[in-house]
Order: C-alpha cells, then structure tokens, then sequence
C-alpha cells in the first residue's frame, strides 16, 4: 500500500486529507511542522509527499528544498496563497504540483494518484531494447534515472526527466501542452498550462547551466526539441 506523508500544521486539513486518502485505499502518516516532517521522511520513506507552503520549525520551501539534495519522491504543495510567482517558487525548487486552498480532496487525490503512478512507472519500467536515448550531447537513461548533457549529469525531477525524454525523442516536432503532458504522462489534464511552463522553465534553467539551450519556444503552440542538436 503506497505510503503519503501529510504535512500541514492545521489539524482540520490534515484529518479531511487523511480521511480522502483512507477512502481510497493509501496510507498515510502526519507531521504539524516541517522538522517534524523532514524526519518521518527519512525514517518512513513515503511515496509522496503533501507539503504545506507555511508551517512552523521549517517551512515547506525550505523542506523542499533540503529533501531535493537526496530524493525525487513527488512533492504536492499545498499553499492558501495562489499568486503565481509562489506557485512558480514551489516548481522551481523541485515541487512537482501545486494545490490552492481551498481544495478538492477529490481533485487532490486524483493527482496523488497519477503522481504513484508516475513513479511505479519510472521504477518499474523493464529496461528498453535499444538502451538509453542519446540525442546529440544528451544522454537519457530511463532505466537509471540518469539525464546528462556532455557527460555532465543533469538533476532533473521525475516530471523534468519525463518532459525532456518526450521532447528529445521526437526533435523538432512541435508539441502543445497538452500533447508535451500527454506524451510524458498518462493524464496530461490534471495540471494547468501554467504549471507545465514553470516545468518547462525550471528545466531549461538546468540545461542553460550546462551551457545548452536544445528547448524552444514555438509562440502561440507550445515546445519542441531543436532537430539541430
């Protein structure tokens, strides 16, 4: 039975979250603060985690952030601010999706559902007969978890590495954003235009690093994967 952390300091949240997640046939274990949080990660590995933006001890963008230098276990925030710039903060340092209070626990739980299955996915996945996918100075490893570019790795998230290995494995094909999240993911429409750019954004920053820009923007459709790299 996948195992959820839920981290959030207001009681009520916490009991309508564990009560939606029961239902649905997962476990789950709590913390009111980010310390708190952080050790039951290391101790009970979760499958994924429910991350409050603001909590005590340590917030959730500082939990984020330390529980990326060593995991890619899927990271749901949940935040009752829904200005974009702090939806973008929470993709940037490593979130892989992004909830407003109030919530759906419906909603919520379809997303945790399609994040386990994302991540059975990639652990699962019997290695590909022809090996890992190389594209000029990029080099994916899907049965590793590995992305390089020039041999340099590359430290992707789950949902980073599924967006690149779409784009790369078709260059020069444009992509929309719902054909860039279907082709990555099973269910493309459970997250928001918005949220694929900030993924888009935050991956390319990670290629600029390395001195390469394989990703562009085709305005007014979506993304492709340049046929010149």
């Amino acid at each position: 039975m996948p195992k959820i952390l839920i981290a959030d300091d207001d009681p009520h949240i916490r009991n309508v979250i564990r009560f939606a997640l029961a239902r649905g046939g997962l476990a789950t274990v709590e913390a009111a603060d980010g310390a708190t949080a952080l050790a039951l990660i290391a101790r009970e590995q979760p499958d994924l985690v429910i991350l409050d933006v603001m909590m005590p001890e340590m917030d959730g963008t500082e939990l984020c952030r330390r529980l990326r230098r060593d995991s890619d276990v899927p990271v749901i925030f949940l935040s009752s601010r829904g200005e974009e710039i702090d939806r973008v903060l929470g993709l940037e340092l490593g979130g892989d999706d992004y909830m407003t209070k109030p919530f759906s626990p419906r909603e919520l739980i379809a997303r945790v559902r399609a994040h386990l299955r994302r991540r059975e996915g990639r652990v699962t996945d019997a290695p590909g007969p022809h090996g890992p996918l190389r594209r000029g100075p990029l080099t994916l490893d899907a049965d590793r978890f590995e992305a390089r570019w020039n041999a340099a790795p590359i430290p992707l998230t789950v949902t980073e590495f599924r967006l690149l290995q779409a784009m790369a494995a078709h260059p020069g094909r444009v992509f929309t954003r719902d054909t860039l999240m279907g082709s990555a993911h099973a269910e493309p429409r459970i997250v928001s235009d918005r949220t694929i750019d900030s993924h888009v954004r935050h991956l390319r920053a990670k290629l600029s690093a390395l001195g390469a820009a394989p990703i562009e923007t085709v305005h007014g459709l979506g993304y492709r994967y340049r046929d010149d790299c």
